[in-house]
């Protein structure tokens, strides 16, 4: 099993000349990959727009995105990255009916099918994606831990990166989704299960420690406070047969060099 640590921006704000020292600093210390959020009301990139970026600056990085499908325009997600709450504009109880119509579709426009298509997600007729992805295929995680999303993530997905869970509990749930996929015929590789786990390398100041409560209420239960904490829940994980990895700051470093440095020090061993 390959044990693979990548990092993310998640909240914290990603200016463009942080980005550029984001990049750059990531290959050099042997992270994996780049995981831009896509947070519609916080001081972030568009991920579509920094990946981008990021992609022809170092062809060499792997790259992710946490990125909310529902309220995005299939065809044109496709296309984007073929070539490299409220705010979404979708009810919260439509959201999985639409991942469920729309990713089937984007798999084929990846595939170089003739698509034509009727429904919630968008009406379109004859549409053939060009240029076609450079992985293929472009592989699809998906998060969440409700057991709706669980059951989904078993059916469609090719993995599966939850967030604010713990071991236990995230092998709990990789235990319905692999059953979920037997019963679709499928199977999902022992190596696509990871976790994304947000961190603080020290105290959380009281106004990030608010925010992160009112969004997530067991956000500050599931943090890691310091990077033996960190690396201490990463085992733990491992321990359960997860090996793969998002770690990102609950708060911007003031240098992402000297985090990217102290992070390579305190689990950048943990990668095989």
């Amino acid at each position: 099993m390959k044990i693979r640590i990548g990092v993310g921006t998640g909240g914290a704000s990603s200016s463009p000349e942080a980005l550029t020292e984001l990049v750059t600093s990531l290959d050099k210390l042997g992270f994996d990959s780049l995981w831009l959020s896509e947070i519609l009301t916080g001081p972030v990139l568009d991920p579509v727009v920094g990946l981008s970026w990021a992609a022809s600056s170092n062809p060499r990085l792997k790259l992710g995105t946490t990125m909310l499908l529902p309220g995005r325009n299939v065809v044109r997600l496709a296309k984007q990255l073929a070539s490299e709450r409220d705010a979404i504009g979708v009810e919260p109880k439509q959201r999985g009916a639409f991942i469920d119509e729309a990713l089937p579709l984007l798999r084929r426009l990846w595939a170089g099918e003739t698509v034509s298509h009727d429904g919630a997600v968008g009406s379109f007729r004859d549409v053939k994606l060009s240029p076609l992805p450079v992985q293929q295929p472009l592989e699809v995680w998906l998060g969440g831990t409700a057991p709706a999303a669980l059951e989904r993530c078993g059916r469609l997905s090719d993995g599966w990166l939850p967030s604010l869970c713990t071991p236990e509990e995230a092998a709990r749930g990789r235990v319905v989704i692999e059953q979920a996929a037997a019963r679709a015929g499928r199977t999902i590789s022992h190596e696509h299960f990871g976790v994304s786990i947000g961190y603080a390398s020290g105290p959380i100041d009281p106004n990030t420690a608010r925010t992160m409560a009112a969004r997530r209420p067991r956000s500050l239960e599931l943090t890691p406070v310091g990077l033996p904490a960190l690396r201490a829940l990463i085992e733990r994980f491992i321990a359960v047969g997860f090996s793969k990895f998002v770690v990102r700051p609950v708060a911007a470093p003031a240098s992402w060099r000297a985090e990217l440095e102290a992070l390579a020090a305190a689990v950048g061993d943990l990668q095989t």
